[in-house]
């Protein structure tokens, strides 16, 4: 139940605040810039900035034959560049989903929990897609990306029922 707000917006002690901003410019700076390849083709050397999109299919195959680079890490980064792809696009369902949750009135403390499992998922679906290469113990990629969608449509749910309510 939400504490009462005074005339001057305060709250009672105790009252909970949505967390929807914060995790939506953490979940952006996360999907847009941690997950981006270009740190790591930078770090193995093999960034391109006139055409950072092609710096694996044109410059990839040609690191690895001059050992600049190994075809383990080739694919590393290939998954990488596919983990951050990913990220990009699930960043609209997350925002959908905060952003109808709170226009609907969720309970602030319901949306935080689902944002706070959402990032969570979010960063052990990008450890593993980018690190795993095993391909029994990448269905765990699976499970994070279900966990991370649904803690969304739930929140989709929610707001839903919120407004069918009133």
């Amino acid at each position: 139940m939400p504490f009462p707000v005074t005339s001057l917006g305060l709250r009672a002690a105790g009252a909970s605040s949505n967390w929807a901003p914060a995790l939506l410019s953490w979940q952006f700076f996360f999907a847009y810039g941690v997950m981006s390849s270009r740190t790591l083709k930078q770090w193995y050397g093999i960034d391109h900035n006139s055409s950072p999109r092609e710096d694996l299919a044109k410059y990839g195959d040609a690191a690895v034959r001059s050992g600049k680079i190994t075809q383990k890490q080739l694919a590393m980064l290939r998954r990488n560049e596919s983990a951050h792809a990913n990220s990009v696009e699930n960043y609209t369902l997350f925002v959908a989903a905060m952003g109808f949750a709170t226009f609907a009135g969720v309970e602030p403390h319901l949306i935080n929990r689902a944002g706070l499992l959402y990032t969570t998922a979010r960063l052990a679906y990008g450890a593993v897609y980018i690190f795993i290469d095993h391909d029994l113990w990448s269905q765990i990629r699976g499970i994070t990306w279900w966990t991370g969608n649904l803690s969304c449509l739930w929140l989709l749910y929610r707001a839903g029922a919120k407004l069918n309510s009133a």
